[in-house]
């Protein structure tokens, strides 16, 4: 295992602790600190990129689980703001359903192509308006309801795109041999 592989596992243990924190009403500033956690895995996650690409530590399993435990953490994190009446059902439908036919179309490609795909400029913006329309909520910024759709709209165009590159073959980076 290396450090990129065990920033994304440190991550998946950010997932289970962001929803106890949240929900800790017994504990002051818990949802200051949930949103802690949520930064964490934010650098660990940019942090665990940059330390793959730089020193060449590139893996296949990291390629597939990285993104799903940004995916998961992201879903989390919607999923306690819906509980709590902050944003709307719809925002956590359309992110699933983007997220279910990622997997299914990433599944596919890699059974019948053996291509991995990877994460692109698309994507990473629209995880970072996420980052941004979160961090509004959290600082209940006026316009922090229209900030979440943007983001919703830029995840729908990601997988657009995602899909487009990647069916038609022409995302080179992805593939593997």
């Amino acid at each position: 295992m290396n450090i990129p592989n065990a920033l994304t596992l440190v991550r998946f243990l950010l997932v289970g602790l962001y929803p106890f924190l949240y929900f800790n009403k017994g504990m002051p500033y818990n949802k200051i600190w949930a949103f802690a956690v949520f930064l964490i895995a934010g650098l660990t996650d940019a942090l665990d990129g940059y330390i793959a690409r730089r020193y060449n530590l590139i893996t296949k399993w990291g390629k597939l689980m990285d993104p799903l435990a940004d995916k998961l953490m992201l879903l989390t994190v919607l999923g306690c703001y819906f509980i709590d009446g902050i944003i709307k059902l719809w925002v956590i439908l359309i992110i699933a359903l983007k997220e279910l036919l990622m997997i299914a179309g990433a599944a596919f490609l890699l059974k019948n192509r053996k291509v991995v795909v990877q994460a692109n400029i698309y994507g990473k913006l629209a995880t970072f308006l996420f980052y941004i329309a979160i961090t509004t909520l959290v600082l209940d910024f006026v316009y922090a309801k229209h900030i979440m759709i943007i983001a919703v709209i830029s995840t729908v165009l990601a997988l657009v795109q995602y899909a487009v590159l990647n069916f038609r073959g022409e995302n080179p980076k992805g593939k593997n041999s």
